[in-house]
């Protein structure tokens, strides 16, 4: 308790990373997870995508630092990747690679990569402020952030406009979402995140597993996170998975897909809002 209690100052105050102000994108969309194995990264490469075919300029930056995996998913083999930009050969914008089947941009991790896993801090901020800077080029981030509440992922998260953490029904899912908001709560970083429940048997289900996060939260952290949406099970995704294929490529109008697209509208539509209140309050 007391090792959160302080991780969350830190955070608050803007002093574990750089000794000041956490700045905020005001066009980012992180996409968090308690734990592994809920579909994440599925959820981020499908949400840019479905940006993506709603007209808007979209990137989706890889930022499960040393295990990355958005290129596999995608069966690609980037010449490119963060690396590049650690070890100081290439600036951020020059590793950018253009996905043409989903119509998006992506900056690609590397998987197995210790030191990307453990950068020291000054090199994190560094990446947080390019990533900021490069998001003047686009309509939207995606962040597809490692599970868990490590470092980098309070670090990305706090800089995102928006967070969408993904749970599943299973109790271990819960229990890790909810460790999340109640660390993120400690650090004033609650108020932007809402909850996208994956693999939902049916809507019914899907809804009954978002309230009882829901409530949860609303006892014991006085939180009310908002539901971005759910996404079904469907057996679609699996074979896009297996194919390395975006869903909305391979199966556009199964039910996951339309579920998605949804989901893509509401995030957008919450982005822009907190953007506004960001520029109201001086800090866009």
């Amino acid at each position: 308790m007391a090792t959160d209690t302080k991780i969350a100052q830190n955070i608050s105050s803007g002093t574990e990373l750089s000794g000041g102000a956490f700045p905020r994108g005001k066009n980012i969309l992180a996409v968090a997870s308690g734990k592994g194995g809920v579909g994440k990264t599925f959820f981020s490469i499908s949400l840019a995508h479905a940006l993506s075919r709603m007209g808007k300029k979209v990137l989706l930056f890889d930022g499960d630092l040393g295990l990355a995996n958005v290129d596999v998913q995608l069966g690609l083999m980037p010449k490119r990747d963060l690396n590049d930009v650690i070890r100081g050969r290439l600036s951020l914008d020059k590793v950018v690679q253009r996905y043409e089947d989903g119509g998006f941009d992506i900056i690609a991790g590397r998987s197995g990569q210790a030191s990307l896993s453990a950068l020291p801090s000054q090199r994190l901020a560094m990446l947080r402020d390019m990533l900021i800077e490069l998001s003047d080029e686009y309509d939207a981030i995606i962040i597809d952030l490692g599970a868990g509440v490590d470092r980098t992922v309070r670090m990305f998260s706090a800089c995102a406009t928006r967070t969408l953490l993904v749970s599943t029904d299973e109790p271990t899912s819960l229990t890790d979402a909810y460790a999340f908001i109640k660390l993120g709560s400690a650090a004033g970083m609650s108020k932007n995140v809402s909850i996208v429940v994956n693999m939902a048997s049916s809507k019914a289900e899907g809804e009954k597993t978002y309230k009882t996060l829901l409530k949860a939260c609303e006892n014991f952290l006085r939180l009310s996170p908002p539901l971005a949406g759910m996404v079904r099970q469907d057996p679609k995704v699996k074979e896009t998975i297996r194919h390395q294929t975006p869903l909305l490529t391979r199966s556009p109008n199964c039910e996951a897909a339309g579920d998605i697209e949804k989901i893509a509208q509401y995030a957008y539509k919450a982005m822009l809002e907190e953007a506004k209140a960001l520029m109201r309050a001086g800090r866009g």
